[in-house]
């Protein structure tokens, strides 16, 4: 019995310290995850190739956007080549987490709720909310979404905030809910079907969006009043050394100029905050 004893107790010991052993590899490699990118002169950055014109996949195959350029801005600084991954928006957190992506970078918005999940750069952008409505609908401002159907793209900070402030819309449509979209256009779509009367949408996305597809005029563009969410690059939280590194990479690119220039390239003038 005593022998017994003994193995099983040993039997526990040696799981304790293979679990402990674990966690100290996963803690380890979260810390050092600029060590890692330094010495492999590589890093993987998790977006949303939709996402016109912060990070999308091009006709041609190619990867382009606001947020690539600016990305690949950075890294270049420091000698690193970024490899773009294409993620499910939805499941972002997680592939950051689970190791499978070192940065999220793609007009991610700062939010309450993310901030408990990652560790934020310094906002590079200002966001803003609009609600998408056809013009035929005659919904031309908040007060008339009562009783309506709304959409947002699963994932988005826009369908965090919608809930999180809830007296700026959510009481006010119908079933104070909202109709969930892997991608922006599938919500785009259902609007110009009648399927829902209204798309909630980030602004910048959707000017952009609306302008190349000659379709300014078929919509109307509703601002919502939610608490702005700037938009900033996402980490783990032990990260803390990578981030200070996109820090210092994006401040050069403002004082040299570069950050002006990229800006200009996609949305016509600079949209750097003028304070932070």
């Amino acid at each position: 019995m005593k022998n017994l004893t003994k193995m099983m107790v040993a039997v526990i010991v040696t799981i304790c310290l293979i679990t402990l052993s674990a966690c100290g590899k996963a803690s380890t490699t979260n810390e050092n995850t600029w060590q890692k990118v330094e010495k492999s002169k590589t890093i993987t950055i998790g977006f949303d190739n939709t996402f016109v014109p912060m990070g999308f996949k091009d006709k041609d195959g190619t990867n382009k956007g606001f947020d690539i350029d600016l990305a690949n801005a950075v890294f270049k600084t420091y000698g690193i080549k970024v490899k773009w991954q294409p993620i499910t928006w939805s499941l972002k957190e997680q592939e950051l987490k689970n190791g499978n992506i070192d940065l999220i970078w793609n007009g991610y918005s700062v939010t309450p709720e993310r901030e408990k999940l990652v560790k934020f750069s310094e906002p590079y952008m200002e966001g803003g909310d609009i609600l998408l409505t056809k013009k035929s609908s005659d919904i031309t401002k908040i007060s008339e979404m009562k009783g309506k159907t709304i959409g947002a793209q699963s994932g988005s900070s826009q369908y965090q905030v919608f809930n999180d402030q809830p007296t700026k819309l959510k009481d006010l449509v119908a079933g104070k809910t909202i109709v969930q979209y892997s991608t922006f256009e599938q919500g785009l779509l259902d609007v110009k079907n009648g399927r829902i009367d209204a798309l909630l949408v980030d602004q910048v996305y959707a000017n952009y969006y609306l302008k190349q597809s000659n379709e300014t005029n078929l919509f109307n563009s509703i601002p919502v009043d939610f608490e702005s969410s700037p938009m900033a690059v996402g980490a783990r939280k032990a990260d803390s050394v990578l981030i200070e590194k996109i820090n210092a990479g994006i401040n050069k690119l403002v004082a040299n100029g570069e950050f002006k220039t990229i800006s200009e390239r996609w949305f016509g003038k600079d949209v750097y905050p003028v304070t932070k």
